[in-house]
């Protein structure tokens, strides 16, 4: 350890609420008051009567200090609006000093998978480390640092690779990076609505998890009221559905998935098994304006060879 355990400067190690709790920056308030109460519990002293003294000053020092601040940040909106906003700030900040630079073995990894496996790996790689995380001083230090990048490295993946911009000073050009936005906002499209689109999309996919179909579908329904031109909505419908066995209602949303992206990995892999047509997913061609009649009319009383009078 780098500090001492439990000296304020080994506490200051660990800002992440959502590291702190175990939690993916997707959870919504009722996985996080969930995660909450286990930990709560795990910690409590009537669970901690025959451990090690060091595990009981862990517990004394960690769920008053870091884990209850923790949770009361993240069980309303506001607060995980905030937090959301200051963990996608230090991703720009890290990626414009090139200093994003990860060392655990999942955040290698999740850096570098096909767009099509982030989440599902993200999501699987935290439930393998907050499994072990309060088990003992060394486990909560490892544990809660660990997700911590991992939460850096998968909001860099939502946010896109950093774009080399000339920045100009005066009279000299420097080289500046900046990030591009966690979605491309739409003309029309407000950012704050795109957001809550991702915030519909993540309960989503822990209701999915949870076997919650009926729940994952009307989340997917808000999602897509906000933002419909989404393919990865689409897909998660078109799985949702599946899983509802409606099967046609399925077909419908992958289609329109791969009408919007036709390389989307997931949807092809479904389409195959489902036998869909290229021509039922290919992009439907741009409609032919209709002439005006009046127009019509007036040119073809001007230029149609009709009998000379």
């Amino acid at each position: 350890m780098s500090h001492a355990a439990f000296s304020p400067e080994w506490l200051s190690r660990f800002t992440d609420p959502y590291a702190l709790l175990g939690v993916s920056v997707a959870a919504d308030e009722r996985r996080i008051l969930k995660r909450y109460r286990s930990v709560a519990k795990q910690l409590h002293p009537d669970t901690l009567v025959n451990v090690p003294a060091e595990l009981r000053r862990l517990a004394d020092q960690v769920l008053p200090k870091l884990v209850n601040p923790a949770y009361q940040r993240l069980k309303q909106d506001k607060g995980r609006n905030e937090v959301l906003a200051t963990l996608r700030f230090k991703v720009r900040r890290l990626s414009r000093d090139q200093q994003l630079k990860p060392t655990g073995e999942q955040s290698l990894k999740l850096l570098e998978l096909p767009e099509a496996e982030v989440e599902v790996f993200y999501q699987q790689a935290v439930d393998q480390l907050c499994g072990r995380q309060y088990e003992s001083v060394a486990d909560f230090e490892a544990c809660t640092l660990h997700l911590g990048e991992l939460n850096l490295v998968y909001l860099r993946r939502k946010m896109g690779a950093p774009v080399i911009r000339e920045k100009r000073t005066g009279l000299v050009a420097a080289t500046a990076l900046a990030s591009e936005p966690l979605t491309d906002v739409p003309s029309g499209k407000s950012a704050s609505g795109l957001m809550y689109a991702e915030r519909h999309y993540g309960r989503a996919q822990e209701y999915l998890k949870g076997k919650n179909v009926q729940a994952a579908i009307q989340e997917l329904k808000d999602a897509l009221r906000l933002d419909p031109q989404n393919s990865s909505y689409h897909c998660l419908m078109g799985q949702a559905y599946l899983l509802n066995k409606l099967t046609g209602m399925a077909k419908v949303h992958f289609k329109q998935a791969l009408r919007i992206n036709p390389s989307n990995a997931v949807a092809l892999k479904y389409a195959r098994q489902l036998n869909l047509t290229t021509a039922e997913t290919s992009p439907r061609p741009a409609a032919v304006p209709r002439q005006d009649s009046s127009k019509r009319s007036l040119f073809g009383g001007l230029f149609s060879k009709g009998p000379s009078r």
